[in-house]
């Protein structure tokens, strides 16, 4: 005899997995399936999550991928495991440690004397951190700040002047729709005076997002006219190693286990909207846009050209670099 749950259970299956399906319609997919043969991608953080999803659609496309990872070892496994699979495309494993100025230059000097070419940059890598362990980067930035921010922009700006020369190329920005939630305060750029939080929520992160979105903005304008596109992306609410240091009870998953059926994206789907800004030939004169579900996201959240101006030019001073743009 048939329990009578299951007349609830699988309606309720079948109505939550419809509802998915098309959800999933929404989300968009990168359609350019053009060779990329002979072109340069380096992507950071690309031995997991959307990174390591990025890296496998790329090798697809026979591209040349920096794979800018700080485990090596994680690094080298992932690309065992994409060969596996795919046998086109050239992975290349490298050591990037974004917590650690130090090491983006080492690193920036290996590729530029390796790579005479870097067409497209994804700045894809990111951490969250539960704001109880105070976490810092080796040079004493708040982590998500120096991390998801600080580190990117030094690796951009070291690199710059051979993205332009590799032009017509590209610089992607990955930030969230949790910046929307941000603020910029200069007199608190590293936690001086710690966070005021809000639920759930982490504000560091959320502010680390917003200044990669002012960042995203203003490389933008600083490389008009140079060959050089620079797109800023929301991946969406993705399941990947972002939130690795979240320690979280069994009760929390199976709360939010009805959550993430509706709206949790596998990792390949969070990388459709990289892909499509790093690769997609309608995009080239598009530069400055924010981009979600592979479409134009025009926020809620304006970005004033005087704070993206002033941020820049903080991060410039914090990360001792010598200014190579307008």
């Amino acid at each position: 005899m048939v329990s009578s749950w299951c007349y609830f259970i699988f309606p309720v299956a079948f109505l939550i997995g419809l509802l998915r399906k098309c959800r999933e319609r929404t989300w968009g997919r990168c359609k350019s399936e053009v060779s990329l043969q002979g072109q340069v991608f380096l992507v950071t953080g690309a031995n997991s999550g959307i990174g390591k999803e990025t890296v496998k659609e790329l090798a697809k496309r026979k591209a040349t991928i920096i794979m800018a990872c700080r485990n090596v070892q994680n690094a080298k496994n992932v690309v065992s495991e994409i060969r596996n699979r795919i046998s086109t495309g050239e992975l290349v494993p490298m050591e990037l440690d974004l917590a650690s100025l130090a090491s983006i230059r080492k690193f920036s000097q290996e590729v530029l004397t390796n790579f005479p070419k870097i067409h497209v940059l994804i700045n894809n890598a990111g951490v969250y951190v539960p704001l109880k362990e105070h976490a810092f980067t080796k040079d004493g930035f708040e982590i998500h700040f120096g991390v998801n921010h600080l580190g990117h922009f030094l690796l951009t700006n070291l690199l710059l002047d051979r993205i332009k020369e590799s032009a017509p190329s590209r610089v992607v920005v990955v930030t969230s729709k949790l910046m929307e939630s941000g603020t910029i305060d200069f007199s608190n750029l590293n936690a001086e005076k710690g966070f005021i939080t809000k639920g759930r929520m982490n504000p560091a992160y959320c502010n680390s997002k917003l200044a990669n979105a002012y960042f995203g903005t203003e490389l933008a304008r600083r490389t008009e006219n140079t060959g050089v596109n620079v797109y800023s992306v929301f991946p969406g609410f993705t399941y990947s190693g972002l939130f690795r240091h979240v320690k979280r009870s069994w009760f929390h998953y199976v709360l939010f286990s009805p959550v993430a059926l509706l709206f949790l994206r596998t990792a390949n789907q969070g990388a459709q909207t990289i892909l499509h800004c790093a690769i997609d030939p309608s995009l080239s004169n598009e530069s400055g846009r924010t981009y979600r579900d592979c479409k134009v996201y025009v926020s809620k959240r304006q970005l004033e050209p005087e704070v993206a101006s002033q941020l820049w030019k903080i991060s410039v001073k914090l990360t001792g670099i010598q200014e190579t743009t307008k």
